[in-house]
């Protein structure tokens, strides 16, 4: 080095540039090569000598020993040649120390040259070697023959050096001999605070060469100096990801992460350390801590299982609080397997270290999991509780232990868990329990463990005396553990045993609360205690207003007892709309609640109560539906009481996305089926009717039609149409009926009952949009009976005579014994002939006469004819024929038609009135009077 000395220290002070230092060396080499070449020939350095009987140096001990067995030398002869060889490099290398001819960098480059050879590939030397080998032995004539087995040991072996070498090479540096300058430069650059041009450098190397980590760790170095944090992260993300394997890099990047709050960033940096380092229990444990913050439960558990098994024995202490803490966020998490799991395991590897709270902890976990005897199994191998049980027999059972059984069995079918099937077989094994021995010094928490199990164990003779000496601490210290052995009482349905437990426990000051007033109005009311079961239950209801399962059950009782007003104000809503607008747990509860309130007051017959709860449950499912249609809910008063009216409002304010809010609606009302919200839909706009509020029937026919749900279904869409035609006929509102029969009518041409209905809405309303309709329609079904007769109608209104005659003569063509087209023609022609300017007037009389009898021999004498008849002669003036035909139609009684009342179809009212009409005309003004008063004074 002594000979670079010179350029070296010109280049580091900055005098010449790293390319004139490059070019000087060269110079330099150039010629100490040209003065060794002369002085070999004269000299031959003693390390230089050849070994002989020995391999390349790039081949492993491994590959030599292959070679060993193949060539039959003994691994003995290769040590002594080894340790000949190295005595043999000692000595020359003290007697060549001080040797002139001895040039370091000449064997520097006869080392990288050598490197070079092994990178290039081992295997290729080692196959030339072996072929040498062979040839010399083959020489010597001492080779034998070589086996397939020892050259395929020589190939697996070879194979398994160039992994290892290739592995080895895998995160070297990625950079070519000519770039490693540029990146020295380039550091030597930042080093003298040249901070621009070593960032340029930077940057070229990583265009030559984008997989070498050096710029990018250099750049990172550069901009945390700079402070730019954010650029530092990132370029040393690509660094460690180019060269994974240095662990501490990654704890650096994760720290940086951290301090710019990129947590999950740290957390794979975490495991990216962790897996290069699978042992270091520093790093699982701060990527557990990360894990839980960023509520990723599972993988911070699977971490803490990682390092439990890395903890040396001599940590126990440590070992027992993480699976204790790891079993309480199993067991909070409802994943009580793993949480037994890892507190199995604490007390395998650990029992000396057991301590009363994990006991405590794991004798509760068996108790969740019911298995009882597992639990005081546990119970008895730590806390020295002692277990008196029977000889087991298998020939007798009691009918008892038959009772137990069963239900032991019921039981296990309900939860589905296999573990009491196996307890069963435990107990059968190990004999009925007869007696329990409870040490004095045992905490009453593990006591109350004991009893609770043996409870459900249905081993009810030792209890007495426990639950006794249990119950001589007060209420006030231990009510929690009154509660557990109250609770398991009531679930082996033991209510006379618990009733005293919950008694202590509602009288306390400490424990008097919603949760124990539940449990002893449960219990009371298993007694049949009903009238003390509704007062605990009030107590339930008073001190939780929103528990909705003891709302329910008060209501029940209450109903029970004949306390209807007081049901109904046990089932009151609890919650404010907008609760209910963001809160879908809570527009659950309130559903259920109006269900049961409105199914009360349908049966006590309050029926405008039981619109407003079906009316609150229905805008809950129709909201986004009833923002469409424009309809909202309002309490108004009505006979002095507030009532929910449905009302129209144009100025609603309009949801921005009513897919999501949809989405969103449908999640609150999933406690009910489509089919349960249809038939009470159904039910409320059938109530609607009864009471004669049609406008809001129709407008909440008009909100469910913009419900998808209903929509979407055919058979409902139309049956909501039909109840939508019939709630605005009965309410008057003909201009929407118009709307609904349009569309029924476009469906179903053909059905003559859609025309009937169309024809009255038609006749009835002051809107002419029927005629364009009609005309449509016409064009594309002109074979409709209905229509040319509706048609030739909506003609003769507006005076177009001959179009409507044209109407009816096609409907005659197609019908022509149709009575009722033979008078319509007969009045047309007469119309025509009523006109001012007519050319035949007296032909169209006689044309409508001719018709008018067609339709009198078709219809035949009665009432409606000769009325008909008479109308035709007195529009023409033919006033003394038309008294005629008026007086016989008096004579003629009306005509019977099932289901249609007499009264609306007798005309005699109508002929009266007429032929009065006529004798006023002629001043015979008794007569008109006498008609009127016989026939239409009522």
């Amino acid at each position: 080095m002594s000979e670079f000395r010179a350029e070296l220290i010109d280049y580091l002070e900055g005098r010449i540039t790293f390319e004139e230092f490059d070019r000087r060396r060269d110079e330099r080499s150039s010629t100490e090569s040209e003065g060794a070449a002369e002085d070999v020939g004269e000299l031959q350095p003693s390390t230089s000598a050849p070994i002989p009987h020995r391999l390349e140096e790039g081949v492993s001990p491994g590959v030599q020993l292959v070679f060993a067995s193949i060539l039959g030398e003994t691994t003995e002869q290769i040590k002594e040649e080894e340790e000949e060889d190295e005595e043999e490099d000692s000595l020359s290398y003290v007697d060549d120390e001080n040797d002139k001819d001895y040039i370091v960098k000449k064997e520097r480059k006869e080392v990288e040259e050598m490197e070079k050879r092994q990178k290039r590939g081992g295997r290729r030397g080692a196959k030339r070697n072996l072929k040498a080998e062979k040839e010399e032995r083959e020489d010597e004539g001492e080779g034998e023959d070589v086996s397939v087995g020892d050259v395929f040991a020589l190939e697996m072996e070879l194979n398994r050096e160039n992994k290892k070498m290739m592995k080895g090479r895998r995160h070297g540096s990625k950079l070519a001999p000519a770039l490693r300058g540029l990146m020295g430069e380039a550091n030597i650059r930042y080093a003298r605070g040249e901070k621009e041009e070593a960032i340029m450098m930077c940057m070229e190397i990583i265009r030559q060469a984008p997989l070498a980590y050096e710029p990018f760790s250099t750049l990172a170095m550069i901009y945390e100096d700079e402070e730019d944090m954010n650029k530092a992260l990132q370029f040393g993300l690509i660094a460690a990801h180019l060269n994974p394997s240095d662990c501490d890099e990654w704890i650096r990047l994760a720290e940086m992460s951290l301090e710019q709050d990129n947590i999950r960033q740290a957390i794979l940096c975490y495991t990216k350390a962790i897996k290069y380092d699978p042992t270091n229990v520093r790093y699982l444990w701060d990527r557990c801590s990360l894990q839980m913050r960023v509520g990723e439960h599972k993988q911070c558990m699977d971490g803490y299982r990682r390092i439990l098994a890395l903890l040396p024995m001599e940590e126990g202490e440590h070992f027992m609080q993480l699976s204790k803490d790891m079993a309480k966020s199993y067991y909070e998490s409802n994943d009580l397997p793993a949480a037994l799991a890892v507190m199995e395991e604490a007390l395998v590897r650990h029992p000396s270290l057991v301590s009363n709270d994990l006991l405590n902890m794991a004798a509760e976990l068996y108790i969740t999991n019911r298995q009882f005897n597992k639990a005081l199994q546990v119970l008895g191998q730590f806390a020295g509780i002692v277990l008196d049980r029977a000889e087991p027999t298998t020939d007798v059972t009691t009918p008892t232990q038959e009772k137990e059984s069963g239900d032991q069995e019921k039981k296990k079918e309900e939860e589905g868990t296999e573990s009491t099937a196996d307890e069963g077989n435990k107990v059968e094994e190990n004999g009925q329990i007869m007696g329990v021995q409870v040490p004095d010094s045992i905490p009453v928490d593990l006591k109350a463990k004991v009893i609770v199990c043996l409870i459900h164990l249905y081993v009810y003779s030792p209890l007495e005396g426990l639950v006794s000496s249990l119950m001589e601490q007060s209420a006030e210290e231990i009510g929690d553990l009154y509660l557990d052995i109250s609770e398991a009482y009531l679930e082996v349905g033991e209510y006379g045993s618990a009733l005293p437990l919950l008694s202590a426990l509602v009288i306390s000051e400490k424990y008097n609360m919603a949760v124990v007033w539940l449990r002893h109005a449960e219990c009371l009311k298993a007694l049949g205690q009903m009238e003390a079961a509704a007062e605990s239950y009030s107590k339930v209801v008073e001190m939780a207003p929103q528990h909705l399962e003891a709302r329910l059950s008060l209501a029940t009782l209450q109903q029970q007892l004949g306390r209807m007003d007081c049901a109904l104000k046990a089932l009151e809503p609890m919650y404010d709309s907008d609760t209910l607008a963001q809160d879908a747990s809570a527009a659950q509860k309130e559903l259920k609640l109006l269900l049961h309130r409105s199914t009360l007051l349908k049966t006590e017959g309050k029926v405008l109560d039981y619109l407003d709860a079906m009316i609150s449950m229905i805008s809950m499912l129709l909201k986004v539906a009833m923002q469409r249609a424009k309809v909202c809910v309002r309490s108004v008063t009505m006979s002095g009481e507030n009532h929910l009216r449905l009302v129209k409002v144009e100025d609603l304010l309009d949801i921005a996305d009513h897919e999501t809010a949809y989405r969103d609606n449908t999640g609150k009302t999933s406690i009910l089926s489509k089919e349960d919200w249809w038939q009470l839909l159904v039910s409320t706009v059938l109530t609607l009717c009864e009471v004669q509020r049609y406008e809001e029937a129709e407008l909440l026919v008009g909100s469910a039609m913009e419900f998808y749900s209903f929509y979407d279904i055919k058979p409902k869409r139309k049956e909501l149409e039909f109840f939508g035609l019939s709630a605005t006929i009965l309410d008057r509102n003909y201009y929407k009926a118009y709307n609904y029969i349009r569309l029924m009518l476009i469906e179903k041409v053909d059905l003559p009952q859609l025309w009937n209905i169309f024809n009255q809405l038609t006749i009835t309303s002051v809107h002419q949009r029927h005629h364009r309709f009609c005309l449509r329609m016409l064009l594309k079904h002109p074979d409709n009976h209905a229509l040319c007769i509706l048609c030739g109608h909506n003609a003769m209104v507006s005076g177009s005579f001959k179009h409507a005659l044209g109407q009816y003569v096609q409907a005659f063509q197609t019908h022509p014994n149709d009575p009722l087209c033979c008078l319509f023609m007969g009045l047309t022609f007469f119309h025509m002939a009523s006109q001012k300017y007519v050319a035949k007037r007296h032909t169209l009389v006689m044309q409508g006469f001719s018709f008018m009898w067609r339709y009198m021999e078709l219809r035949g004498e009665c009432q409606e004819t000769m009325y008909n008849l008479g109308r035709a002669l007195h529009q023409m003036g033919l006033t003394h024929l038309a008294i005629h035909y008026y007086q016989k139609a008096l004579s003629l009684p009306a005509e019977k038609l099932e289901g249609i009342e007499d009264d609306q179809v007798d005309l005699k009212r109508e002929i009266a009135y007429n032929l009065s009409l006529i004798y006023q005309s002629s001043g015979n003004m008794e007569i008109a009077r006498q008609l009127l008063n016989t026939y239409c004074v009522i």
